[in-house]
């Protein structure tokens, strides 16, 4: 999938029509043990001899969730737009 470095979008703060540039932003660390589920599920594994589920293991995603980000040119603001996609190959091509 190729997607132009330079496109025209709508900007929610300036609530117009602008020139934003895009940029694909690497996933964040995830803090896991710290979030509610994580905490019960060890409490579930605490003294157990082997994994109290059916193991997952094979079931994970075959490609990554694309985070894009489009900055303003005029308030340089950046925003998202949806909550990502997943695709196998991607490029930010420039214009010629």
């Amino acid at each position: 999938m190729e997607i132009p470095k330079i496109q025209k979008r709508y900007c929610p703060f300036c609530k117009k029509h602008t020139e934003h540039t895009v940029r694909r932003v690497s996933p964040k660390k995830v803090r896991g043990l710290l979030s509610h589920g994580q905490r019960i599920f060890k409490r579930k594994m605490k003294g157990f001899g082997s994994y109290p589920r059916t193991n997952p293991k094979g079931r994970s995603k075959p490609t990554k969730k694309l985070d894009l980000r489009y900055k303003c040119k005029e308030c340089g603001k950046e925003h998202t737009v949806g909550k990502g996609f997943r695709v196998k190959k991607f490029e930010i091509k420039r214009k010629m």
